[in-house]
């Protein structure tokens, strides 16, 4: 009988977790934080030690595809498969605030990894929804706002125009400018902001 061995001498564990027997081990290693599994090692246990804390002797099942994570259960017993949407976009389900996913699990209802399309999108529990209504009223607002500085800026332009007119040193150049002003003012004075975003603007004399 060879007096030699040249295979490792195996621990073995009883149902209180300690080693019945001293041995070496395969251990499968958690985050000490998060709880994920981090890799795995070799180590040497003591008759009546268990192994190194954050080890564990049972093997975790490996996700066959990405987006899910490999951790220990909050009490310790077995590994889990759970969601990992950590470096993804995420986005507020109340105010559409984008942030980066840093943390393993399914999101919170707060967060939801559907983009939104416009700013005026609302969620409805289930899916981003444009307010119809908010939009359009924006829209409204702006074209009403762009209408205003476009008819003063045509004021303004008129008036010095109509200065060289009325005091008959106008040129040419300024007659003919000062009608293709009039013109343009009247056809913004015809524009109807309501149908916004559906405007045809008249082209600014030069």
């Amino acid at each position: 009988m060879n007096k030699y061995n040249l295979e490792l001498e195996q621990a073995e564990f009883g149902k209180n977790g300690l080693a019945s027997k001293s041995g070496w081990i395969k251990t499968y290693i958690a985050h000490p934080e998060t709880g994920e599994f981090i890799g795995s090692t070799m180590e040497h246990i003591l008759f009546d030690v268990s192994v190194s804390a954050g080890a564990y002797i049972d093997v975790p099942e490996l996700p066959k595809e990405s987006g899910l994570a490999v951790v220990r259960s909050q009490n310790k017993k077995v590994w889990n498969i759970v969601a990992d949407h950590r470096g993804s976009t995420a986005y507020n389900t109340e105010n559409r605030q984008a942030s980066v996913v840093n943390f393993i699990g399914e999101l919170p209802d707060t967060l939801t990894l559907s983009v939104p399309q416009t700013e005026f999108d609302q969620w409805n529990g289930a899916a981003w929804v444009t307010d119809i209504d908010a939009q359009n009223a924006t829209a409204i607002a702006e074209a009403g706002n762009k209408k205003s500085g476009l008819l003063r800026e045509a004021n303004e332009k008129i008036a010095y125009l109509q200065d060289a007119v009325d005091i008959d040193v106008a040129t040419d150049e300024e007659n003919t400018a000062l009608t293709e002003w009039k013109k343009y003012r009247v056809q913004l004075n015809r524009i109807d902001v309501t149908t916004s975003p559906d405007i045809d603007w008249p082209m600014q004399p030069e």
